[in-house]
């Protein structure tokens, strides 16, 4: 039984049809990466899976358990966290506010120390409000706050998106530390290299449809895929 199984999920905008018999599957411990261009359905897959779209057919399981008619904040009660593109960082109160409030309602949070100790920059912050950070460093708040809350699946939309290639570099380097550590991720990225770099299996959405499953090494070595459904050169 893998940790997180999409089977055939349908979703709905209002009445606009965006993702086809969608099905995936996430094993614990594991980082997945969806790739797709502009508009293929990526964002609108991990909204799905946090229950903020429709979907009216298919079925989502997280630990075997279906979640698919849950409202978000009972997925998010059950171990899913989903770190939106926007980050949605409070501004108004301070780095470790912002901590406090997530870990609030979490059944089992991480402690503070246990924070700080992945992301030594918001330690040197945590004074500071959320609207006095950089783009990066309000990126890691987004995702240090679904930490906390020890979510057993992080779902990552764009956290690369409109940043400096040094921050890009610390923030994959973040990545990698939670996923070595045994942090289950899917993440969302149009900087396929960096996706790639961090990812044990990948997808390909277009168009709302899933068009390949493999390893980054086995979609390295395709070059016919990468061109068509991603308009990069191999």
């Amino acid at each position: 039984m893998s940790l997180l199984e999409v089977d055939k999920i349908n979703s709905y905008y209002g009445d606009s049809h965006i993702l086809f018999d969608v099905s995936m599957r996430v094993e614990e411990h594991e980082v997945v990466a969806l790739l797709g261009r502009n508009g293929a359905g990526k964002s609108t897959t991990l909204k799905s899976l946090m229950g903020m779209v429709t979907t009216k057919s298919g079925t989502i399981r997280h630990n075997g358990v279906e979640v698919q008619h849950l409202p978000p904040y009972e997925r998010a009660a059950l171990g899913i966290q989903l770190v939106p593109e926007e980050r949605r960082v409070f501004g108004s109160i301070t780095v470790q506010e912002n901590l406090q409030l997530a870990a609030m309602t979490a059944e089992n949070p991480r402690t503070l120390d246990q924070i700080y100790e992945s992301f030594p920059r918001l330690a040197q912050r945590k004074r500071n409000r959320g609207k006095q950070l950089s783009g990066g460093e309000q990126q890691m708040l987004a995702i240090a706050r679904a930490m906390i809350r020890n979510a057993n699946v992080v779902l990552l939309d764009e956290p690369f998106e409109g940043l400096a290639p040094l921050i890009v570099r610390d923030l994959i380097q973040v990545c990698r530390q939670l996923a070595n550590e045994g942090h289950t991720i899917v993440i969302v990225e149009q900087n396929v290299r960096a996706a790639l770099a961090l990812a044990d299996r990948c997808y390909i959405i277009n168009n709302g449809h899933m068009v390949y499953e493999g390893t980054p090494a086995d979609l390295h070595a395709n070059s016919e895929i990468i061109e068509r459904y991603l308009g990069v050169k191999a």
